[in-house]
């Protein structure tokens, strides 16, 4: 049997049949698009679909301004500037990704890029322009070598995006959803999506659980860095999107290949949760590295010292703050001045302030923090996931465009260029409508909500910045003994956490930490943001190649990690189900 778009299903029931513990939905909606996800991409797509006279409804966790694109704060890269063309983007990009980036995907987002950001901007969305010229504002960040990165607001981009989409959606008439969990994909027995479950918090029209009944759903959930004790990310970033795509069948690749920004406000050896990001370009307009004694660094580390890609400055203030004994390494851009702190970088300056730091007069302390996941759910060139009718854009996606370490401000553009692939995907081919006969899922345990800081700790300790065989074989128990307790009391006793947001977000974290975990244990090099003590160096001949990781089908606690042959994606139209390469099982 197949979709309209002419894809195979996969003929074996609802995904793996694991879902979470939740009451039976109350209510429902009736949709043809179902948009989990109100950033750039999740806002875009839905433009998109509601423009071409699909019903459309927007689901997102808390209120539909409240994403993670208005906390970016230095741009959108696009080969806009005079000089520059989508060739140059494609190649910083590609050596930016580490020999990991699937070059059509890159070509593909450099190229429609440029036309992209200005269907965003006639959509409202306002950038920096020249007072004398009017034209856009180009900056440069890490791993770019032209001024590409346009902004808004100075260093406020993030926020500006969303309020012209938030806008654009208001005046669409576009049905949201708000202050909603996604918990879990709706599929028939062929195992066709057919909506999802999802439980509002308290507020607006519906309250509990309910679910919104569609052929097309389109995760744009954004990260997961809460899974790291420190992180640039908001506190809804918790993988409820990766989550839900492994138990819906899914698969996900590159998830070892976190990227830790270089430059996060240091706030203290015991800070947990979001931390202030301060942005690249601070360091694109000019700013420095140095250590405790004023030294520059990563001077002669990398042709383009402070700008050089963003692993390689985290390394390179790691391995400074290893020498020393330091805990943090600092920023300096004193020379900047106050008016161009509070022109240029106002939003930044004000976070510095608020804990006590003037940029203008002193050096900023920063260290690295989990900031963006490169990988996510595998998808095609339209988007498109191994499950029929589910998609997946923005960083929740893994198109294949960032490789081992995404290019600086490519995420945005990646958003807005795959969000507008999906729309034109879901109109040109719409997905076959769900059969009825739902098969009544496996319940897997719930963890308790104090498992959430546990778990961060672990993959802190564990599979942070630096990482080794030791200490991912010791993560990697760690998190298994908190999944092997809350299962033991499920199937011995009948108990489970309550189910609730707190313990819904737990359990998400543990799912994906547990796949980070399994595979960077089996990448046994250093590549991209994914550094191995134990294998320093970059192995070609035996690592580019992907790891693409499912839930077992047959074995309900089983990770499976399969090796592609190349750097390129295989299509999603046939599942990974017999590896090329050894299988890893591990036990949940």
């Amino acid at each position: 049997m197949s979709t309209s778009s002419g894809r195979a299903t996969t003929g074996d029931g609802s995904g793996t049949g694991i879902r979470l513990h939740a009451p039976a939905p109350g209510w429902a909606l009736d949709a043809d698009v179902v948009v989990v996800g109100s950033g750039v991409a999740g806002l875009t797509v839905a433009l998109r679909c509601a423009a071409a006279g699909r019903r459309t409804v927007v689901v997102t966790k808390a209120r539909l301004d409240d994403g993670s694109t208005r906390w970016a704060q230095g741009g959108i890269a696009a080969a806009l500037g005079e000089g520059d063309t989508p060739e140059q983007h494609l190649d910083d990009t590609l050596v930016a990704g580490a020999g990991l980036c699937d070059e059509t995907a890159v070509r593909l987002l450099v190229t429609e890029g440029p036309g992209a950001v200005r269907r965003l901007i006639a959509t409202g969305a306002e950038f920096d322009r020249d007072a004398d010229t009017g034209e856009i504002e180009l900056t440069r960040e890490g791993g770019h070598h032209r001024r590409r990165i346009a902004h808004a607001g100075g260093d406020a981009t993030g926020a500006e995006i969303s309020r012209a989409l938030v806008e654009a959606v208001h005046a669409a008439g576009i049905e949201t959803v708000e202050n909603a969990l996604v918990l879990d994909l709706l599929q028939d027995a062929e195992g066709r999506t057919a909506g999802v479950t999802l439980h509002v918090m308290g507020e607006g029209q519906h309250d509990g659980v309910g679910a919104v009944h569609a052929p097309a759903v389109i995760l744009a959930t954004g990260g997961m860095g809460q899974v790291f004790s420190a992180t640039t990310n908001p506190s809804v970033s918790t993988g409820d999107g990766v989550a839900l795509a492994l138990r819906a069948g899914a698969e996900v690749s590159d998830l070892e290949f976190v990227q830790f920004h270089p430059t996060v406000l240091f706030l203290g050896p015991d800070a947990e949760g979001q931390q202030p990001l301060v942005s690249e370009a601070v360091r694109g307009e000019g700013a420095y590295l140095v250590d405790a004694d004023g030294v520059r660094f990563m001077t002669g580390q990398h042709e383009l010292a402070e700008l050089a890609p963003r692993d390689i400055v985290a390394k390179g203030i790691m391995r400074r703050m290893q020498e020393q004994d330091a805990r943090h390494m600092y920023l300096d851009a004193r020379h900047f001045g106050r008016e161009m702190w509070e022109q240029r970088f106002p939003t930044i300056l004000a976070a510095c302030r608020s804990h006590g730091i003037d940029p203008v007069t002193e050096p900023i302390p920063v260290a690295p923090a989990a900031h963006y996941a490169s990988g996510g759910v595998r998808t095609d060139l339209r988007g498109r996931t191994t499950v029929p009718g589910l998609y997946a854009c923005g960083e929740v996606a893994c198109t294949g465009v960032h490789g081992a370490n995404r290019l600086a401000s490519n995420s945005l553009l990646e958003g807005l260029v795959f969000a507008e692939r999906i729309a034109e995907d879901i109109v040109a081919h719409p997905p076959a409508p769900a059969a009825p006969g739902v098969p009544v899922p496996y319940r897997g345990p719930l963890l308790p909500a104090e498992a959430r800081l546990d778990i961060q700790r672990i993959m802190t300790q564990g599979a942070g910045v630096l990482r080794s065989a030791d200490s991912l074989r010791a993560a990697a128990d760690a998190l298994d003994s908190l999944y092997a307790a809350a299962l033991y009391n499920l199937e011995i006793h009948g108990k489970t956490a309550e189910p609730g947001v707190d313990t819904w977000e737990a359990t998400n974290l543990l799912c994906v930490a547990r796949v980070l975990v399994a595979a960077a244990r089996r990448r046994e090099e250093t590549r991209g943001c994914h550094w191995r003590e134990d294998h320093p160096e970059r192995d070609d001949a035996e690592w580019r190649r992907h790891l693409v990781v499912r839930l077992s089908r047959t074995e309900k606690r089983a990770l499976v990690v399969t090796e592609t042959d190349t750097a390129d994606f295989p299509s999603v139209d046939t599942p990974l189900r017999t590896p090329v390469h050894p299988i890893l099982s591990q036990e949940s």
